[in-house]
C-alpha cells in the first residue's frame, strides 16, 4: 500500500512540508518512484510509532478492510502458535528462540532469519509500547509459505528491547505472510487488537491460550457486526 506525500501527510496530521522536511531531517522512510516520493504504509506506521507522532488509526483501518482475503487474526494465531515461557536474557537470545519456534518449512535458513531479524532490530526497535514487539514490521517476512501465520511468543523475562515507551518487552508478535498485501491486512487487525486493554492484559499476564483466543474472536464478532451496521447504514441512506 503506497501513499503519496499528501495521502501521508493526512494520516500524519501535518503539512505536506513537513513530511519532506522529515524525509530528509528525521528518516521518515520514502521511495522515489517516476521523480516522486512514496511512503509505504508499514514503514510510516511503523516510523511514526518509532518518533512518538501520532498517527491516523485510519491507516491501519484501511488496510484492514483491504480487497486482500486472510483468515480471521484467531485462525491465524492457531496457525503459528502461542508459545509461553520463551527463553532469553537479550533481544539476540530471544529473536534467536523465537524463529526456533516459528511452524517455518525445512527449506528456511533459520540462522539467516535470525541475522536478518538483528540487522532491523539494528537499524531501530521493532518495540511499539506497552511490553509488545512486532519484530520484522518496516520489511515483511515474506517465505515460502502457503498460507500466512501470526505466532505470539510470550518470554519468560522480559527483555530490553529500546521500545518506544522504553519499557521492556514481554510479549512478541510475528507475521509470515507470501506477500505483502497479506502481511499489511494481518498487521492492520493485530494493531485493532492490542489497542484493546483486555487483550493487551491477557498477553501480559501470559493467560492461557484459551483464554487469549476467546478474547480476540470476540474482538473480531464485534468488529464483524459494527461492519454489517454500517452496511446496513449505507444502503438505508441511498
Amino acid at each position: 500500500m503506497h501513499l503519496t506525500i499528501r495521502q501521508a501527510a493526512s494520516y500524519l496530521g501535518v503539512p505536506e512540508r513537513t513530511v519532506r522536511r522529515w524525509i530528509a531531517s528525521r528518516g521518515l522512510p520514502a521511495h522515489r518512484v517516476n521523480e516522486r516520493f512514496h511512503c509505504n504504509a508499514i514503514e510510516l506506521w511503523e516510523w511514526a510509532v518509532e518518533q512518538g507522532i501520532p498517527v491516523s488509526g485510519t491507516l491501519l483501518e484501511q488496510a484492514r478492510h483491504a480487497p486482500a482475503k486472510v483468515p480471521p487474526l484467531s485462525s491465524l494465531l492457531v496457525e503459528g502458535g502461542i508459545h509461553h515461557g520463551v527463553g532469553g536474557r537479550s533481544a539476540s537470545e530471544v529473536l534467536r528462540e523465537v524463529v526456533r519456534l516459528l511452524p517455518l518449512p525445512e527449506s528456511v535458513d533459520r540462522d539467516f532469519l535470525v541475522t536478518v531479524l538483528e540487522a532491523r532490530e539494528a537499524m531501530g526497535s521493532t518495540g511499539i509500547g506497552g511490553g509488545i514487539a512486532i519484530p520484522h514490521v518496516r520489511n515483511p517476512i515474506l517465505l515460502h509459505v502457503r498460507r500466512p501465520f501470526l505466532s505470539l511468543c510470550l518470554l519468560a523475562h522480559p527483555v530490553e528491547f529500546g521500545a518506544v515507551d522504553h519499557l521492556p518487552v514481554h510479549a512478541l508478535f510475528v507475521v509470515v505472510s507470501p506477500d505483502v498485501p497479506s502481511h499489511l491486512r494481518i498487521l492492520a487487525q493485530l494493531g485493532f487488537a492490542v489497542r484493546d486493554v483486555e487483550f493487551r492484559r491477557l498477553v501480559r499476564e501470559a493467560a492461557p491460550e484459551d483464554a487469549i483466543l476467546a478474547r480476540l474472536e470476540l474482538l473480531e464478532s464485534g468488529a464483524r457486526q459494527a461492519t454489517s451496521v454500517q452496511g446496513v447504514r449505507v444502503r438505508g441512506d441511498r
